[in-house]
């Protein structure tokens, strides 16, 4: 979308959010990475949803690159009570629910979740795993759940995240690269504690109210997650810290508001050129 606009906008003012990093490599990555630079140097403004996609912007030639944070849209109010969606999964009260959303795809790093969910068959009690969303991966991770014996239950496609959350004692995120990822947004304010992996945005999301693991460290995920599992009060000073943390973020409606005063102050721009341009500034 942003080459497409970078060649048709002419003398147009133009304004292109970053929202994904080029992690394909081949000829794909290739190409999309000469996109990158003649939509970087197109562009009178480059929001970036994440700092390290602002420093990529800048390093192929973006003149104007500011941060732009991407509000998760709120989640309505849960629904149902924990025992209700514990049921329903047919977890038991006692038993440690880990929550992971998002959309099956070897981005999200589920593999890595899958192989240390399989180390936790031998604790006790016995930790259940349930990821909720669809994807293209859907095949390769059922064939990994069945060929490892882990204890992980795919939802599919859900629109009841909030009622998921209330009944979760940790959330986790494996993925090899996020700017904003929204569940670690709704995870964070619905005062779940997250691991999550330190890749693109992540960091600077979270600050210090999450654990952060390497990506693609299955010996790293077991550990702290075991360690949170173990440690009903450490989990619970992430919860508060979590909690805390989003309250940090913008709004959707204060995200809404920056971008639009960057599309005005161009306007303005443009228009004052304009006048210029006639002479009517003198």
């Amino acid at each position: 979308a942003g080459l497409g606009a970078a060649l048709a906008a002419k003398r147009r003012p133009l304004v292109v959010t970053w929202h994904n990093a080029v992690i394909t490599r081949g000829l794909r990555g290739g190409a999309s990475r000469l996109a990158e630079r003649i939509v970087a140097r197109a562009a009178d403004v480059t929001l970036a949803a994440s700092e390290d996609l602002a420093a990529r912007a800048a390093a192929v030639g973006a003149a104007d690159v500011r941060l732009a944070p991407v509000a998760a849209p709120l989640l309505p109010p849960p629904t149902r009570g924990r025992a209700a969606v514990r049921a329903e999964l047919r977890v038991g009260a006692d038993t440690p629910l880990v929550l992971s959303v998002g959309r099956l795809h070897p981005q999200k790093g589920y593999d890595v979740l899958i192989a240390a969910a399989a180390r936790w068959r031998e604790l006790r009690p016995r930790p259940a795993v349930v990821i909720a969303g669809q994807g293209p991966s859907y095949l390769d991770l059922t064939a990994r759940i069945s060929a490892t014996r882990a204890p992980v239950t795919l939802l599919g496609h859900r629109d009841d995240v909030a009622d998921l959350l209330e009944a979760a004692d940790l959330a986790v995120v494996t993925s090899v690269w996020e700017a904003r990822q929204l569940f670690a947004q709704e995870a964070m304010r619905a005062g779940v504690p997250l691991v999550a992996t330190a890749v693109g945005g992540l960091p600077g999301l979270v600050g210090d109210a999450a654990v952060l693991v390497p990506p693609g460290d299955v010996d790293a995920l077991d550990q702290a997650v075991r360690r949170l599992l173990d440690d009903p009060r450490e989990r619970a000073r992430y919860a508060r810290r979590g909690a805390d943390q989003a309250a940090t973020w913008p709004t959707p409606q204060e995200t809404l508001d920056h971008v639009r005063s960057v599309y005005a102050e161009l306007a303005e721009a443009g228009a004052t050129r304009r006048r210029r341009g006639r002479g009517v500034d003198g």
